[in-house]
């Protein structure tokens, strides 16, 4: 299932549209903070798919029967661009563990490349609910790479893909390689085109260099 939170006009679409301009990406501090605040916004999104349960809370005048989650997601994202909107998620999802996973692109003389893993650090996440963000799904590939990497580690309950923009070419890449019986898809924004370079258009750039800086 792919769910596309910008189908409605909400703030949502408001911040991405600001860290699409390509004025506004100059302030990095505003830039960041809208990383995280659409963190926040997709967390709250995914939180109504959780499992809850009827709990008494003594407040300052009585008893209150509240829903309350039963228990937190396991939270991971990919190095770099990801952990401003990580943090997002871990505002609303404040007692979550959470996986850091490092993958990059290998270029390859004839210009085509393949995603490496090459690290990532994992709690204890068997029966639990996996929610994996990162700022873009580009080609899918590291998507990919990255579920079938933590699902050596353990059987979570399901899988929920965060990302703030999408293309079409990668949602349905991840479509086709992944069991969509066992993942939920999330995104702000889905656009039509990849270049050769698999780089999303309009997209918005790099938020990697646009929130730490150009890499060498």
């Amino acid at each position: 299932m792919v769910n596309l939170l910008s189908h409605r006009n909400s703030v949502l679409n408001h911040i991405i549209g600001e860290i699409r301009d390509s004025e506004l990406q100059k302030d990095r501090l505003h830039f960041r903070l809208s990383l995280i605040h659409l963190g926040e916004m997709f967390a709250y999104e995914i939180s109504k798919e959780l499992d809850y349960e009827q709990r008494e809370v003594m407040t300052p005048l009585g008893i209150a029967s509240v829903p309350m989650l039963k228990e937190q997601p396991v939270l991971a994202t990919i190095l770099r661009a990801g952990i401003p909107f990580h943090e997002g998620f871990l505002n609303i999802f404040d007692k979550a563990d959470s996986i850091f996973v490092s993958a990059y692109r290998k270029t390859h003389k004839d210009g085509s490349f393949t995603m490496q893993v090459e690290h990532f650090s994992v709690p204890e996440m068997d029966g639990k609910i996996l929610i994996l963000c990162d700022t873009m799904i580009a080609t899918g590939s590291s998507m990919i790479q990255t579920y079938r990497s933590l699902m050596s580690k353990g059987a979570v309950k399901h899988t929920h893909i965060a990302a703030i923009l999408g293309s079409v070419e990668g949602i349905e890449t991840i479509r086709k390689h992944l069991p969509m019986k066992d993942v939920t898809i999330w995104t702000g924004v889905i656009d039509e085109e990849l270049t050769a370079q698999a780089f999303i258009v309009p997209g918005l750039g790099d938020t990697g260099d646009l929130t730490y800086g150009k890499k060498i």
